[in-house]
């Protein structure tokens, strides 16, 4: 592949910092830029530090109250 072809190919995917520690990310682990980083960011999930909000738990099954 010559330069001129490599100037017109379009990357899947637009340059983005990681997450975690703000380096260039890698397709390999995008968006992150290494499985660490990417580890990291699986046990906050598993571990419950990052939590999406729901409903609150003592709120009747249905609103027909």
């Amino acid at each position: 592949m010559d330069q001129d072809q490599k100037e017109k190919v379009t990357p899947l995917r637009p340059k983005r910092a990681c997450p975690e520690c703000g380096k260039e990310s890698l397709r390999a682990h995008y968006p992150f830029c290494s499985k660490r980083c990417k580890n990291v960011d699986l046990n906050r999930w598993l571990s419950g530090s990052y939590v999406l909000p729901g409903r609150p738990l003592d709120q009747d099954d249905d609103d027909t109250a």
